[in-house]
C-alpha cells in the first residue's frame, strides 16, 4: 500500500504540488513481532522486502521502532522490531486518513 494513498494533493500560489501530511498509526507491540539485529549494510526498505514482500512498506517497521530520521538505512547492532500484525496496521493507516 502506498503510504501516500490517502493524503490530499495540494498546489501552492505558483501552482506547484504538494502532499498533505499523512497520519500514521501507533504501532502496539505484539506476542507475535519478530525482532532482529542490524547489520552493516541493512535497510529498512530491506527489511520490508523480506518480512511483507513489499518494499514501499518500510514506512511500517520505522514507524514501530520510531525511526525517523529521513534515511532507509539502520544503524549496525540496533533492534529492530518487525510488526507481523499487517493488516490490521494498515486498516488503521486507512481509518486515520480518510476521515479528515
Amino acid at each position: 500500500m502506498n503510504r501516500y494513498k490517502f493524503s490530499k494533493v495540494l498546489r501552492d500560489n505558483l501552482g506547484r504540488r504538494n502532499y498533505d501530511q499523512t497520519l500514521f498509526p501507533k504501532i502496539e507491540e505484539a506476542e507475535n513481532d519478530i525482532y532482529i539485529t542490524a547489520r552493516i549494510g541493512d535497510r529498512l526498505d530491506m527489511y520490508a522486502h523480506r518480512f511483507y514482500r513489499d518494499t514501499s512498506l518500510w514506512w511500517v517497521i520505522a514507524q514501530a521502532n520510531q525511526l525517523s530520521n529521513g534515511s532507509l538505512s539502520v544503524e549496525p547492532g540496533k533492534q529492530i522490531r518487525i510488526p507481523q500484525n499487517l493488516q490490521k496496521i494498515l486498516s488503521d493507516l486507512e481509518f486515520l486518513n480518510k476521515k479528515r
